[in-house]
């Protein structure tokens, strides 16, 4: 058994342990609070863009993202070697320190309630934006810009290639 007197303290933090050489290091607070809350995180609007864009392309019903320029524009971006697939095609994000508000252009597929489509593609961004960054979303205004035919489908798998 030790005894306090067989314990010393450095000027560290550290306690030196009798019959060993080695010494332990212990927790030392200087008052400043809780650790997260020791500096700040900022998030990119690109960020946001990238996960609401993701989210966005999960509901079903959701054909694509963007104007009818931008997919024209991606489609060929896609198929250049190295080329990689914007998932911020038809995202717009404005982010504050703690708000953040996005801008979403999309098609859905036809047949589909466009006003459930809308409905469904809100939810699931701002759970997906809230959870996964912490900001409070403040809104989300979705423009459907087309309506994807069934057709139109088929036609965009053919190869171009004459």
């Amino acid at each position: 058994m030790t005894t306090e007197q067989d314990r010393t303290r450095t000027s560290e933090g550290e306690r030196e342990v009798p019959g060993t050489t080695a010494t332990r290091r212990t927790p030392t607070r200087r008052g400043l609070g809780d650790p997260a809350t020791r500096g700040r995180t900022t998030i990119a609007d690109g960020v946001v863009e990238k996960i609401a864009g993701m989210a966005a392309r999960d509901v079903v019903g959701v054909s694509a993202m963007g104007s009818g320029f931008s997919r024209t524009f991606g489609a060929v971006r896609d198929r250049v070697p190295g080329g990689a697939k914007s998932v911020t095609r038809g995202v717009k994000a404005e982010v504050g320190e703690v708000q953040t508000a996005l801008d979403l252009e999309i098609v859905v597929d036809y047949g589909v309630s466009i006003i459930e489509v809308a409905r469904a593609v809100r939810e699931n961004v701002i759970a997906s934006v809230e959870r996964m960054t912490g900001l409070e979303v403040v809104e989300v205004n979705i423009a459907v810009s087309d309506v994807q035919l069934p057709e139109e489908e088929e036609e965009e798998i053919e190869p171009r290639i004459q």
